[in-house]
């Protein structure tokens, strides 16, 4: 294959039309490694997701927010006094989740901003592994830090701050984690080993909730409850578990090299080569382009699908919290199970068609539990579990689908723009979901807010194409 692009002209030979850049972006870094990847790494990096799960699953999800943070513990005690049926009360708590969500989307827009330019960096000066250590250890920072938030509203900033900061420091080292895909895996295992490392995450942080269920069972075996210290403790848990089963990876995963022929400059000049090198991609690797933005519409959908399943779980279908509990633990396993299974699927059959499947499946399995919500809780039982089992599907195969699409070198700043198209997009679900329920008066129809949602990511992926296996291979 010559390096000369071909000159189209009457003397050309006849034959099949050469590839469009649409369907044959530059050789990526899965190309270039063609030598089988030692199991220990893969393990060791898959890990990394086991690893860092809780601080998603218990600290920002079930937990330390849900049940502590947002509580009436960080309320002025004299209108926590009044109870939950007086108009006070509401409001006090309202404005602790109003609050947190709004540091949370500080946390949400320094994400998207840093996150390629730190990622091109990493990339040019082979500091992957450095900017992974670095999101990792301020991660654990954050969650011993949160030992410190004692049950007082003076505490509530504090509290709110180090979990804006956790997701800060867990979104860049997960940009840093995911680029290390290519240097765990091959063209033929890509697909299994990122389904390995997002099942092991779904399965770790129900573990680690599991854990925290049986000692609350439990009584904390006698720990005082006084100043929240038994959500004070989970906090360090999830710190030390973080501890315990990220070390791995940076022992055994090489660190990449740093990519050629990329200039180095400073941080905020980043920016400006960060356009260019966007530019770039649009005219040289439009399917990774296209890709970015496609994964980003669908990809809320399937966020939407978890973080509002429990809503439609206790509201619509009337679970009690026992059972919505029960739900969540099943529906992470499922989603974990599943995706570690499909991630073999992907090799065989390539991630396109993994992503196709599942948000066809998610589309109807969405649909049926609207159409069938009066046949009662057996049909949400049904249908969410089928939605869960494509969810974890779909994210591991649109991580996969990436690394195959990525120019070699570039991997960090691609997962950087992955994250902030991700960012980007995520008002797409809870809008809809919000419009379909003020539209209906009922929150039932909001879950086809978020099938519209997945509707539209699928349509917008239909058209991306991943280079062709003959063509890869005819690659020099």
């Amino acid at each position: 294959m010559s390096d000369t692009p071909a000159t189209p002209g009457p003397a050309a030979a006849p034959g099949p039309q050469p590839p469009s850049r649409l369907t044959d972006p530059p050789a990526t870094g899965l190309e270039l490694r063609r030598t089988p990847v030692p199991r220990r790494q893969t393990v060791s990096w898959a890990l990394w997701d086991w690893a860092t799960q809780p601080f998603n699953t218990v600290i920002v999800t079930f937990v330390f927010t849900a049940l502590y943070l947002t509580s009436d513990a960080f309320v002025d005690p004299a209108v926590a006094a009044l109870g939950e049926e007086d108009p006070a009360y509401e409001r006090a708590l309202a404005g602790l989740t109003s609050g947190l969500g709004a540091w949370i989307t500080v946390a949400g827009v320094l994400v998207a901003v840093l996150a390629p330019v730190l990622g091109r960096r990493a990339d040019v000066s082979g500091r992957r592994k450095a900017w992974l250590a670095g999101g990792t250890a301020g991660m654990v920072v954050c969650m011993l830090a949160l030992f410190a938030v004692r049950a007082d509203p003076a505490y509530f900033v504090l509290g709110a701050v180090l979990i804006g900061l956790g997701s800060v420091a867990g979104e860049i080292a997960g940009v840093n984690y995911n680029a290390m895909l290519v240097q765990v895996s091959t063209p033929a295992t890509v697909g299994r080993v990122s389904g390995l490392g997002w099942g092991l995450g779904y399965v770790g942080g129900i573990v680690a909730l599991v854990l925290v269920v049986v000692a609350d069972g439990a009584g904390w075996w006698g720990m005082p409850a006084d100043d929240g210290l038994p959500f004070r403790v989970i906090a360090v848990g999830c710190a030390v578990w973080t501890l315990l089963f990220a070390w791995p990876l940076f022992r055994y995963v090489p660190e990449a090299p740093p990519a050629p022929d990329r200039p180095r400059v400073g941080f905020f000049a980043s920016y400006r080569v960060l356009v260019r090198d966007v530019v770039d991609l649009y005219r040289d690797a439009r399917v990774t382009f296209w890709f970015l933005l496609a994964s980003a519409v669908f990809r809320d959908g399937l966020a939407g699908v978890f973080t509002f399943g429990a809503v439609i779980a206790a509201v619509s279908f009337r679970f009690s919290s026992e059972e919505v509990i029960a739900f969540g633990i099943a529906a992470n396993l499922v989603a974990g199970v599943s995706t570690i299974a499909v991630g073999r699927l992907d090799d065989r059959f390539g991630p396109r068609a993994v992503i196709l499947s599942s948000l066809t499946t998610l589309v109807a399995c969405g649909a049926a539990v609207v159409v069938l919500r009066d046949a009662g809780a057996t049909v949400f039982w049904v249908f969410g579990l089928l939605l869960s089992a494509c969810v974890g599907p779909a994210q591991a195969a649109s991580r996969s689908f990436l690394a195959r699409v990525t120019p070699a070198g570039r991997e960090s700043e691609i997962f950087g723009l992955y994250a902030t198209t991700g960012r980007a997009a995520s008002f797409l679900a809870p809008a809809a979901w919000t419009l379909m329920i003020t539209l209906t008066g009922a929150t039932i129809w909001g879950v086809l807010g978020i099938v519209a949602v997945l509707l539209a990511g699928l349509l917008l992926m239909l058209p991306v194409r991943p280079p062709r296996p003959d063509a890869v291979a005819a690659r020099p």
